[in-house]
């Protein structure tokens, strides 16, 4: 692929029977860097900063499973190490030795733990409002987890699939959502992110399922024990108005080896929407670019 063209090519791969997609910006004779996208997100949601970042790197964004152009998994397996066992399999789908990894939410999760487990794969990692497992945090007993897993599963069974009449709908729910969006932003969000019915409406391109939290989790010390794993430098960027704790208050940084934390002032859970350009610098100078 061109590394000027405006548009990245779509690609495929297979894991546990799933047909995968993730988009690829090219320049492959660049040291490879993979974008990790959160929960119920897609792939193209990076595709500002994938556009700054493309000429020093051979960019490539999956398409998590059950969300964007992949496929849905049957029986709703979305665990976080079904995750990272994908990501496991799209280095090896796109011929990459050592990759340095960017991901947010629940991608930032995933690159955690894939760095924690297979830590000489990893060159540099970025988390942005990632890290969702705190040493003060309280975990539900396994009983209760299954309890809670087992309706929710019952719930999504029954539930009716949201549809909008234009593209530019699902783009107002996503504003409500997030209000600091721009509208180009909500309709870039939206317009990759839903998928046209044969009536005409459109419906999210993601699983519902995926919304149901699989009881079978690591534990919190698992966690920790793999942070303690991660050998190359780290870098979680927290934001201001999130919903999740500060990650230095809550003394995550202790359990890394190497990990520096920059907060971004005025951004929420979606920083590298909410404040693009400073997080896209942010994440150029760290990766040395």
């Amino acid at each position: 692929m061109d590394a000027t063209s405006d548009a990245p090519e779509s690609r495929y791969y297979q894991s546990q029977g799933l047909r995968l997609h993730f988009t690829d910006w090219g320049n492959p004779s660049a040291p490879p860097l993979i974008l990790v996208h959160g929960g119920l997100d897609h792939a193209r949601s990076w595709d500002h900063l994938a556009q700054a970042l493309r000429a020093n790197f051979h960019v490539v964004a999956p398409d998590l499973r059950g969300h964007g152009q992949s496929a849905w998994a049957t029986g709703s397996s979305y665990s976080l190490a079904d995750h990272v066992y994908d990501l496991t399999g799209l280095v090896k789908a796109a011929g990459f030795e050592q990759v340095a990894l960017v991901g947010h939410s629940m991608g930032g999760m995933v690159s955690l733990t894939y760095a924690g487990a297979f830590p000489k794969a990893v060159s540099r990692l970025v988390v942005l409002d990632g890290v969702t497992n705190f040493p003060a945090r309280r975990v539900k007993p396994a009983d209760v987890r299954i309890a809670d897993w087992a309706g929710d599963l019952d719930k999504f069974a029954q539930r009716k699939i949201h549809r909008y009449a234009s593209v530019a709908d699902g783009a107002e729910r996503i504003l409500h959502r997030n209000p600091r969006l721009t509208r180009a932003q909500a309709m870039h969000l939206a317009t990759h992110g839903l998928k046209r019915n044969e009536d005409g409406t459109y419906s999210w391109k993601f699983d519902p399922y995926l919304r149901a939290r699989a009881p079978y989790r690591l534990s919190l010390e698992d966690h920790v024990e793999l942070w303690s794993r991660i050998a190359c430098p780290t870098l979680l960027v927290s934001a201001s108005e999130s919903f999740l704790p500060d990650p230095e208050k809550a003394g995550v940084l202790k359990h890394f080896k190497q990990a520096e934390l920059a907060k971004i002032k005025g951004a929420g859970h979606w920083l590298q929407h909410d404040k693009p350009d400073e997080v896209r610098e942010l994440i150029k100078r760290f990766l040395g670019q």
